[in-house]
């Protein structure tokens, strides 16, 4: 008698799913496969490997924002994982391209899907993957027993022995302002985009030469930007934006008021020297004594002075071994008094005033965070000259090794965040800093911005927008011009959706978490940090159901990453494909002692 054949049910087919895969394959061929016999039901109506965000059916405009030579899905040795490491190319080795090339999201796309037909030829024989253009929008199921994965548009469910919620970014029902600036523009004939993917806006509403107000300046007002000046026509002769005439006049602002800081346009060679010894402060013990407190940790007042000592070591380890003449003290004096130094405290504070004369040289997270507090311009023309000068100063800061403290930075953010994944949610706003300062836009976007800017396209609104609703318009100020106010008839939210278990808009994840998933306090879906196990309000795991990817704490780094990392996304990926198989081959074993 043969033995029966088992299924997992993957819901999403985009980069997490596949790393995922390639995890499944690389681990059951370490073991030779052990008879696995396994039917994969891969579910998502976009195509497998590059999902919804990376498909080709995009505008070609639009970039990574990332080099390529830091796109990577494959592991490799510094990668900390149970199984096996399988090396493979980066994007720029696989497309035969300078690896400094920010390249569009269409090669991106060609890339993942071939590194999930890849990982689809490891599986070993006795596993078939099957794909499903469909969406996903309930399972059920006991706990002892197959899980029902009912699809759109079929009658009966896909039976899976367990399931793998790999959804990845998504959409979300609007929030009471949101809902009540929609009800606003259509009482009143105006237009409003709330967050979304700018790739999937229907931007025609917005029209040539109309004012529009635009909310956020982070990655997604870039993409708005390429999408209504070069999406409409216009092109770059040199420093100058010839415009189209189709573009509308864009009205940008956010919290900070500023865009994210640059890319940073050399790497550690052009800088040379050693990298900082990382992590110092900021390590698996700190962590581990963080997750061990019976009464919890506040983000603030306990992870974020660990994150703050350990981000100023990588600045002052670069700054004092390689810019030596711009310190006043020997390396080995200042590491060990910054060592017994309390974070964030004031004998920290003077032994860095004491070493390094020149303020400039000095790292100062806070005023990073808030780059335009207590600047204040007379005039609009003023604020836009001045956001010029930021920017101008910013692009070149960034590109030249003579600051590579900043690049120890970048370094010391990826360690840190490679750790505090460990903590689970712990809230938006260190994702968002973390971004700003090391997911910022590619240089040569910033200077397509400035051109923008002399060419009237693009229009600053400062620091700490505020948007109201009344007299049948839009009106928006900003702290950085007191009393300037900017009219409009239509606004743009240019963030992306924030779907937590109450508001996403997938089916699917809204009944699970009525159905007993545990959210936590952002509101994401809650699993274990170990193996990826949904986690549930009655204080256990499922041990059907697993779950990774933004829509989830075990948020990792995203679906692919950097090259010689130690990624916590590979680290995920593996433990859960581990867990998968594990449960399957008990399975199997138990059904044949039956």
């Amino acid at each position: 008698m043969s033995a029966a054949r088992q299924s997992l049910v993957i819901v999403g087919a985009g980069p997490r799913a596949t790393g995922v895969l390639e995890r499944i394959a690389a681990n059951a061929q370490d073991d030779g496969g052990h008879g696995l016999l396994l039917d994969v039901h891969l579910v998502d109506p976009y195509p497998p490997g590059a999902g919804r965000i990376w498909r080709h059916e995009q505008s070609p405009l639009l970039w990574m924002n990332s080099q390529a030579q830091d796109v990577t899905l494959f592991t490799d040795d510094t990668v900390q994982v149970e199984g096996p490491v399988r090396p493979g190319p980066a994007l720029h080795e696989w497309a035969g391209i300078d690896g400094r090339v920010f390249a569009d999201r269409r090669s991106q796309g060609r890339y993942l899907r071939w590194v999930y037909e890849k990982a689809v030829a490891a599986l070993p024989d006795g596993v078939v993957v099957h794909h499903h253009a469909r969406r996903a929008l309930r399972v059920d199921g006991p706990r002892d027993g197959r899980q029902q994965v009912w699809l759109e548009g079929r009658t009966r469910p896909l039976l899976g022995d367990a399931v793998l919620l790999a959804q990845g970014h998504l959409d979300a029902e609007l929030d009471d302002e949101q809902r009540e600036l929609r009800a606003y523009a259509l009482r009143n004939g105006l237009v409003h985009l709330p967050p979304d993917f700018t790739a999937d806006s229907d931007l025609s509403a917005l029209a040539p030469g109309q004012d529009v107000l635009v909310r956020g300046f982070g990655l997604a007002f870039i993409d708005l930007m390429v999408l209504l000046t070069e999406g409409r026509g216009g092109r770059y002769e040199g420093d100058r934006y010839i415009p189209s005439g189709r573009e509308p006049v864009l009205h940008v602002g956010s919290r900070r008021g500023v865009p994210y800081h640059s890319k940073i346009g050399y790497d550690w060679d052009a800088a040379a020297g050693e990298r900082p010894p990382l992590p110092r402060f900021l390590g698996p013990a700190e962590i581990d004594e963080l997750l061990a407190r019976p009464d919890g940790f506040d983000f603030r007042a306990d992870v974020w002075p660990l994150i703050d000592k350990e981000l100023g070591y990588a600045h002052y380890h670069r700054l004092f071994t390689a810019h030596p003449e711009r310190t006043a003290m020997a390396w080995a004096d200042f590491e060990e008094k910054y060592a017994a130094s309390a974070p964030l405290g004031a004998e920290l504070h003077a032994l860095v005033a004491s070493a390094v004369p020149d303020p400039a040289d000095r790292l100062d997270l806070a005023a990073l965070d808030h780059p335009l507090a207590g600047v204040r311009h007379t005039s609009h023309d003023d604020l836009q000259a001045g956001l010029r000068s930021y920017i101008t100063a910013d692009l070149e800061r960034r590109h030249d090794p003579a600051h590579s403290p900043d690049l120890a930075v970048f370094i010391g953010l990826l360690s840190v965040y490679g750790q505090v994944m460990r903590l689970g949610d712990i809230g938006d706003w260190w994702h968002g800093f973390f971004s700003y300062l090391a997911s910022g836009p590619p240089g040569p976007r910033l200077r397509q911005l400035l051109a923008l800017s002399r060419a009237g396209v693009v229009k600053f609104v400062g620091a700490d927008m505020r948007v109201s609703a009344e007299d049948g318009v839009f009106r928006a100020t900003g702290a950085t011009v007191p009393g300037h106010v900017v009219q409009a008839r239509a606004l743009v939210e240019a963030r992306l959706p924030h779907p937590t278990l109450a508001r996403t808009r997938d089916r699917l994840l809204r009944e699970l978490h009525a159905d007993g998933a545990l959210a936590t306090p952002a509101g994401l879906l809650a699993v274990d940090p170990d193996d990826g196990r949904v986690l549930y309000r009655d204080g256990g795991a499922h041990p059907r159901r697993f779950a990774l990817g933004p829509h989830t704490n075990a948020r990792g780094a995203g679906g692919f990453t950097r090259p010689r990392t130690n990624s916590p996304s590979f680290r995920q990926n593996d433990a859960t494909a581990r867990a998968i198989l594990a449960f399957l081959r008990d399975l199997s074993c138990r059904a044949g002692a039956a």
